[in-house]
């Protein structure tokens, strides 16, 4: 069984070295988190590079958690502290975890502790995805509790970005097609005909500015060429179904069914197979509008529509304009442009690849653009 991986009295055991920063200050309410590369079992990562400014190639680190108060699950590198980020706005870098641990009302606010307690309650990523991913799915908020002890499924996602190679045309496989049951399922999956897998699943053609929405329960897989930003609950929960990658690494049996077995994994799929033009008009998130003033706009991408387990919304600034308070901590990732966002007589210089996490109590933020902005802003749950 797993535990809930994302409470303030677990913080204290992911040797973050919580006790060296006991007596911080803590005052500043808008802070700037680092590059968080985690380790998967897919390779990719490059153009997560030239995203942050700088050469790269593919590796094993395709992802970029954005101030992440999640520990990654990889078996194998447990000693090793990843997904955690660091605050580099503060002296030391310390990591989010033990910033938070000092003050949580103060980060997630009254009614967001009442409801929820000292957990962020969702987790943002960047997704380069240099191969396919597996076939996947994630387990729903039932399977979770009952079967893997955490108050917190993997309901997740994603906001294309576009593709990141010229000569690629980025897709996705998402949802079963109709007659897939479980029977069925089981016995592509004994004898591992990744042919007949992938052709239970709709591949779609993505393009940049689409966004996804991928209940628990639903079979998918990023394809290759994909890059995109993925708002998820806070765990690292995920079954495989293809025991060796598209690259050729075999993963280790927990990274496939979670520690549960293979009967019990098979259980976290929903089997419910649609057509493909019911699996986009279901699953395929149109931007709603939001506010629009001279200085710029804000679109909603996820919301209330889909979920109540986070939310998520796309700014465009061109000239200036003002991001109010929200009461409720969030995450500004910049994902292109360079400007200023200035708040109470301070002002911070962000550029492409910043991230940024408000706390609760920050009030409205001023947005300057000295090249066009564009940033996504991601939400908890709703208290």
């Amino acid at each position: 069984m797993k535990s809930d991986q994302n409470t303030v009295s677990h913080w204290q055991e992911l040797n973050t070295g919580w006790e060296n920063y006991k007596e911080m200050d803590i005052k500043e309410t808008l802070l700037k988190t680092g590059e968080t590369r985690v380790w998967r079992t897919y390779g990719g990562g490059a153009a997560l590079d030239r995203w942050h400014g700088r050469d790269g190639e593919n590796g094993m680190f395709p992802e970029d958690w954005a101030a992440s108060t999640t520990r990654a699950s990889n078996p194998g590198r447990e000693d090793i502290v990843e997904g955690l980020s660091r605050v580099i706005s503060m002296e030391g870098e310390p990591y989010l975890t033990d910033v938070i641990v000092q003050d949580p009302e103060g980060f997630f606010g009254e009614a967001h502790m009442r409801a929820f307690g000292a957990k962020a309650g969702f987790l943002v990523k960047l997704i380069d995805a240099g191969e396919r991913l597996t076939i996947q799915v994630h387990p729903d908020k039932k399977y979770a509790k009952e079967i893997l002890n955490s108050d917190y499924g993997k309901t997740e996602s994603w906001y294309i970005l576009g593709a990141n190679s010229d000569d690629i045309q980025p897709y996705i496989y998402l949802g079963f097609k109709p007659g897939v049951t479980r029977e069925i399922w089981k016995d592509i999956f004994d004898r591992q005909d990744i042919p007949a897998m992938l052709d239970c699943l709709h591949k779609i053609p993505v393009k940049a500015g689409e966004c996804y929405f991928i209940s628990a329960g639903v079979p998918h897989a990023i394809g290759q060429g994909c890059f995109l930003a993925e708002i998820q609950e806070p765990t690292d929960y995920t079954m495989r179904t293809e025991l060796v990658t598209p690259a050729g690494l075999r993963i280790h049996e927990n990274q496939c069914h979670q520690g549960v077995g293979y009967e019990k994994m098979l259980d976290c799929f929903h089997y419910d197979g649609e057509s493909l033009e019911e699996t986009i008009a279901r699953w395929r998130s149109e931007p709603l509008s939001v506010s629009k003033e001279a200085g710029g706009q804000i679109d909603s991408l996820i919301d209330e529509r889909q979920t109540k387990l986070f939310s998520m919304r796309r700014v465009r600034v061109s000239g200036e304009m003002t991001l109010p308070a929200q009461g409720m901590m969030r995450i500004l990732m910049v994902l292109s442009g360079s400007g200023k966002a200035r708040m109470d007589g301070s002002e911070m210089d962000i550029v492409q690849g910043d991230v940024l996490v408000a706390r609760a109590d920050c009030p409205a933020v001023r947005i300057i653009a000295d090249q066009e902005l564009t940033i996504l802003e991601s939400f908890p749950p709703k208290a």
